[in-house]
């Protein structure tokens, strides 16, 4: 089953940068699927389309077949968690616990309720203990694994992460990467970390300047050099002075 459908979306900034053009895809339940692609491709602006931040008159966005418009954004955000890539863009209370707690209460649930889901989403992320401290006071993978919780405690089906790895040092990387891994959920991360993208998700997609340009396996997808460095994310073969990933 699909649970996220798009058909010809495109989008244009107010300021007419078109991020998106006429993108096409789906995702089944219970794949882990990479957004890949050098910065400005429109990776992040294909996911704030997926809960509906972001809308588009150009196209189509459904997810579990419903069309990702207003009368049906709360369903959808419930079931879409969404992760950003500065976890101070999702945390701003004054405690972990009201972080996480933050999505129960507005889905109305009771106060038991709501201690039970923010209990067991501290436990998936391995923040259990910390539900008075301060998300401000917090390192950078703390920050990202509260940021987390605050999506798992509203037992979403889909996980739409935004670069999960970046600003970590190598063990904080890793720790994400097997977290990440133990999730039982449909994910979708747009991400630079080729290494994790192995790791964790069987299909990639390739962006850039907003067109969908390879959507394949990742093994086949990451295994095509000239085809990565085309677009960034490898070393130009030609050029001895290239970085490499």
């Amino acid at each position: 089953m699909n649970v996220i459908e798009i058909e010809n979306l495109s989008f244009s900034y107010p300021d007419g940068h078109g991020a998106l053009r006429d993108v096409s895809l789906a995702v089944s339940d219970g794949e882990t699927v990479a957004f890949i692609g050098p910065n400005g491709a429109g990776k992040s602006t294909l996911l704030l389309h997926l809960n509906g931040i972001l809308r588009s008159g150009n196209g189509a966005v459904r997810i579990f077949g419903l069309p990702v418009e207003e009368k049906h954004l709360k369903e959808i955000r419930r079931r879409v968690g969404l992760v950003f890539q500065n976890p101070d863009d999702q945390l701003f209370s004054p405690t972990v616990f009201d972080d996480v707690a933050f999505g129960p209460i507005s889905m109305e649930c009771p106060e038991e309720e709501v201690r039970q889901r923010v209990k067991q989403a501290l436990e998936q992320v391995g923040m259990s203990g910390h539900e008075q401290r301060s998300p401000h006071h917090l390192s950078v993978g703390e920050k990202k694994r509260i940021a987390i919780a605050t999506v798992l405690s509203m037992s979403p089906e889909i996980l739409v992460i935004d670069e999960p790895t970046s600003n970590l040092d190598p063990r904080g990387r890793w720790e994400l990467i097997e977290l990440l891994r133990g999730l039982p959920l449909t994910r979708v991360i747009a991400t630079h970390d080729l290494e994790m993208v192995r790791v964790l998700c069987q299909r990639s997609i390739l962006l850039d300047e907003g067109w969908v340009v390879a959507d394949d396996l990742t093994s086949r997808l990451l295994s095509d050099l000239p085809l990565l460095a085309a677009h960034g994310l490898a070393p130009d073969q030609g050029r001895s002075d290239h970085p490499t990933i």
